[in-house]
């Protein structure tokens, strides 16, 4: 097991090995490293944009308002892994940070980006979701099968997650014999 994390305060098992990083870029540099894998889960919440142009010094504030940043898109590392001929790990679960259309955002995303299975979070909510412990997402599965877990601590949510991949993997083993 290898887990590629960005600046938190986690504290990895000694088992695991844990490669920090920064930058979106970073991450996607050490997700290709670790080709080939089994089951990959992508639950960082990489952002899709960054800036072009990085400064070296401080931006000084000459008015109120800055002019314009120009932004540019980051490689989707979600996309990259599903739609890997060569690599693509058998079975991919990705994470939908939304703020409206949950289910639907989230079941189109599946779609696109060809997972296995979508976790979809409103991170409007509060006291959920993105920098807290606890979380309420809908599970979604490539059929479109919504499993909806109320608020509860995200290790909670993560069990979950694990046994949902798991039957999935027995149920596709099982239909090769």
């Amino acid at each position: 097991t290898t887990l590629i994390t960005g600046p938190s305060n986690l504290i990895s098992k000694k088992d695991i090995k844990t490669k920090k990083i920064v930058t979106a870029d970073e991450m996607f540099e050490e997700v290709k490293k670790c080709l080939p894998v089994d089951i990959a889960v992508c639950a960082a919440a990489v952002a899709d944009f960054k800036p072009v142009k990085k400064n070296t010094n401080k931006i000084e504030k000459d008015n109120e308002r800055l002019k314009s940043i120009e932004l540019k898109k980051n490689k989707d590392i979600l996309e990259f892994l599903c739609k890997n001929n060569k690599y693509r790990p058998r079975f991919v679960v990705g994470f939908a940070a939304e703020t409206e259309n949950l289910n639907k955002n989230a079941f189109s995303k599946l779609k696109k980006k060809n997972c296995d299975l979508i976790v979809a979070n409103d991170v409007s909510k509060k006291n959920s979701g993105l920098n807290s412990d606890y979380n309420r997402v809908s599970i979604i599965d490539n059929s479109g099968k919504i499993r909806i877990i109320k608020k509860n601590k995200k290790s909670f949510i993560a069990n979950i997650i694990a046994e949902i991949v798991l039957d999935k993997l027995l149920i596709n083993d099982r239909s090769f014999n």
